[in-house]
């Protein structure tokens, strides 16, 4: 992010062969810990693929559809 108004959570993925132990909880609880010092306002985004939005769901993430919408560039 921009280190104040706005975040963004990206890239999280945990090796097929670890999954199903817990490590994506734990990286979310970090995750939720660090953006629990961030500004009020700020907004933090994230992209979930998949069954991931059930994961973060759990940490007070929401759906932001159908006010927007990701959308993205291959270059």
């Amino acid at each position: 992010g921009d280190g104040g108004c706005f975040f963004q959570v990206t890239d999280i993925a945990v090796k097929p062969s670890h999954q199903g132990r817990g490590l994506g909880k734990l990286i979310m609880r970090e995750i939720r810990e660090f953006l629990n010092t961030v500004p009020d306002k700020a907004y933090v985004s994230l992209i979930a693929d998949g069954e991931a939005s059930k994961l973060y769901a759990q940490y007070g993430f929401e759906s932001v559809m159908p006010r927007s919408q990701g959308m993205f560039l291959r270059r």
